[in-house]
C-alpha cells in the first residue's frame, strides 16, 4: 500500500520559530515497521514551515496515498486541525483509508468516529504492532474484528476490538528515521536535532497524568541498542542534539545506568535534553558525573507547584526539600534544570501566587516554564476538576499554556498577569542573569543565551494573543460538558458503545468492498 504519514501543523509558537523544528517520532516509530512490512512509506510533516492548510491537504491529494495516518504529540490540542484537514482529504480523495491514532482518540474513538465520518478507523494505544496489522487488514480484505487495539464502525456503530497486548520488546519495532531529511530539523539554537525514548509509562501515581493508562507500564528499551543508535545518527546523520520523549526515563537506576555508561562507551560529543522526577536525581547524587558524561545538559523537573497542599492534591509524590537539592546537584554537576510551575488550581489567591514567585526564585533554577493546569478526561484529575467552568472554548488552546479552566477567586485577566510576572521576574533576577552573562562552560552558555532568545520571542507572543487575539471568557459549560464523562483506560475498554449523531454511509463491515 502506498501510506502517507501526516503531522498537521499545530498553532503553538514552538511550530513558528525557524530551524526550531523537531521531528514527529511518533510518526516515525509507526512508519519503521510499515516499510518493514513492505509498504510505500512517506512523511509529510506540516509543522516544517508551517505548511498553510489548503497547501498541507493539496500535497496530500497530489501524492494520492491509498491510506492517511495522522497522529500528533500535541494530542487534544490538535484534534481540531487534524479533523478539518482530514476531513478535506476525504473530499478529494474519498477512496483513501483515514486513519487516526494517539492518546486523544485512543480515549475519544467513540465521539470521532460518531462525529467524523471521514475517519475511517482508530489506532487506540501503542500503534507500532497494531499499525501493521490494521494496514494488512485492508489490503488483504480481511475483517477488522481480527486486529486487536482498533476501532471502528459496523452497521453505523463505532465499535472496538479488544486492547492490544502491550508491546514487551520497544526494540522489536524500528524508528523509520529514512522518512526525514535531518538537515531540515533543528533545535537548541538550530542544531541538528531529533526525538528519541528510552522508557514508556511511569511508575507513579500522579493524578494529572495519563502515563498509568496510556502506557500500562513502565518498560525501557535496551541502553546498549540505544546507544548505539545515537551513536549511528551523531556519525552517518551529523545530529548534535537528543531530546528525549520520556516522562521518566530514570524510573530504574540500573538499566538508567547502563545506557549512561554504553553512551560514553561510544565517545562522541552530543548534546542531552529530558525530563524526570527532581527524586530521581537525588537518588543518583553518586553517578550525576555519568550524565554529564553522557551528554546531558538540561533536564525538565516537573515539580507543577512549590505549595505542599497543591502538590498533596494532585499526588505528585515529591517534596520542596528534594526539589530543591536536585536543582543545586545539577547546577553542581554542570547541568541545567528547567522546573514547570503551574497556575490555574480553583481557589488559588494572589497571596498563593505572590508566595509561588517567592519560593520560585529562592529554589534559583535556571529556567522557568510557566503552565496552566489544564484537564483530559482520561486522568484522575478530570474528576476534580469536572464541574469547574471552561474559560477557553478553542480546543487547539488546550495546551498548558494557555488557561482553560476559571477559578473562583480570579479573574483570567489576572491570573495571565501573574503567570507572565512571574516568568519575567523569575529569568530576569540578577543571578539568573550573571549565568546568561557568564558561564564557565561554553556550551551550556550557549542553551542559557539560546533559552532567552526563544522565552523573549514567545513572552511576547502570548502577551500579544491575549490582548488580541484569544477569546478568554467563561460560557456557562463546564469541562465534563466540552468532554463528557470520565473515561481512564480501564473504563474506556468497557463502556458501551453509542448509536451516532448523524446517519453516515456504511463503513467497515469488513474491507472487502474498498
Amino acid at each position: 500500500m502506498r501510506i502517507l504519514l501526516v503531522n498537521v501543523p499545530h498553532p503553538a509558537i514552538g511550530s513558528r520559530i525557524p530551524r526550531e523544528q523537531l521531528p514527529p517520532l511518533g510518526l516515525l516509530a509507526i512508519g519503521g515497521p510499515l516499510i518493514d512490512d513492505g509498504h510505500d512509506v512517506e512523511l509529510l510533516d506540516g509543522e516544517l514551515g508551517p505548511l498553510p492548510l489548503d497547501r498541507l491537504v493539496a500535497e496530500v491529494t497530489a501524492r494520492a496515498p491509498d491510506a492517511v495516518l495522522f497522529g500528533h504529540s500535541g494530542s487534544s490540542s490538535a484534534q481540531p486541525i487534524i479533523s478539518l484537514v482530514a476531513a478535506e482529504i476525504a473530499v478529494r480523495l474519498p477512496a483513501a483509508w483515514i486513519i487516526y491514532g494517539g492518546v486523544h482518540p485512543t480515549y475519544f474513538w467513540r465521539e470521532i468516529l460518531a462525529d467524523e465520518p471521514h475517519v475511517h478507523a482508530v489506532v487506540r494505544g501503542e500503534g507500532e504492532e497494531t499499525a501493521r496489522r490494521l494496514m494488512r487488514a485492508l489490503e488483504d480484505g480481511t475483517p477488522l474484528d481480527d486486529v486487536p487495539g482498533i476501532a471502528f464502525r459496523r452497521d453505523d456503530m463505532p465499535v472496538g476490538t479488544p486492547p492490544a497486548p502491550v508491546i514487551t520488546d520497544l526494540d522489536a519495532y524500528r524508528v523509520g528515521w529514512e522518512l526525514i531529511d535531518h538537515s531540515r530539523y533543528g533545535y537548541w539554537g538550530g542544531k541538528r536535532a531529533v526525538v528519541v525514548q528510552f522508557s514508556r509509562g511511569c511508575p507513579h501515581l500522579c493524578n494529572y497524568c495519563g502515563q498509568r493508562g496510556f502506557w500500562t507500564r513502565w518498560r525501557h528499551r535496551d541502553p546498549v541498542l540505544l546507544a548505539g543508535e545515537i551513536a549511528r545518527l551523531h556519525r552517518e546523520h551529523g545530529v548534535e542534539v537528543f531530546n528525549f520523549a520520556d516522562e521518566n526515563p530514570s524510573a530504574g537506576r540500573k538499566p538508567w545506568r547502563a545506557f549512561l555508561e554504553a553512551l560514553i562507551a561510544e565517545n562522541i560529543s552530543v548534546t542531552l535534553v529530558g525530563s524526570t522526577r527532581a527524586d530521581d536525581i537525588v537518588r543518583d547524587a553518586d553517578i550525576l558525573h555519568l550524565y554529564k558524561q553522557a551528554g546531558f545538559e538540561r533536564f525538565l523537573l516537573g515539580m507543577e507547584n512549590t505549595d505542599e497542599a497543591t502538590l498533596k492534591l494532585i499526588r505528585k509524590g515529591g517534596a520542596v526539600s528534594s526539589d530543591r537539592e536536585a536543582i543545586r546537584l545539577l547546577r553542581q554537576h554542570g547541568i541545567l534544570s528547567m522546573v514547570t510551575w503551574v497556575a490555574g488550581f480553583e481557589d488559588q489567591t494572589d497571596a498563593d501566587l505572590w508566595r509561588g514567585l517567592r519560593q520560585l526564585v529562592s529554589y534559583d533554577a535556571d529556567q522557568i516554564q510557566a503552565l496552566y493546569v489544564t484537564p483530559h478526561r482520561w486522568t484522575p484529575f478530570f474528576r476534580i476538576a469536572a464541574n469547574r467552568p471552561v474559560v477557553q472554548a478553542d480546543r487547539t488552546k488546550w495546551d498548558y499554556k494557555h488557561q482553560v479552566l476559571g477559578m473562583r477567586r480570579m479573574p483570567p485577566w489576572r491570573l495571565f498577569l501573574w503567570v507572565k510576572l512571574i516568568e519575567a521576574v523569575a529569568q530576569l533576577r540578577p543571578r539568573a542573569l550573571l549565568r546568561w552573562a557568564w558561564h564557565p562552560d561554553a556550551r551550556i552558555r550557549h542553551a542559557i543565551r539560546w533559552y532567552y532568545r526563544m522565552g523573549r520571542r514567545v513572552w511576547v507572543h502570548e502577551v500579544l494573543g491575549f490582548l488580541f487575539r484569544d477569546r478568554v471568557r467563561e460560557d456557562g459549560r463546564t469541562v465534563a460538558d466540552h468532554l463528557g464523562g470520565a473515561q481512564d483506560h480501564e473504563e474506556e475498554a468497557s463502556r458501551p458503545t453509542r448509536a451516532l449523531r448523524r446517519p453516515i454511509a456504511p463503513l467497515a463491515q469488513s474491507t472487502a468492498s474498498r
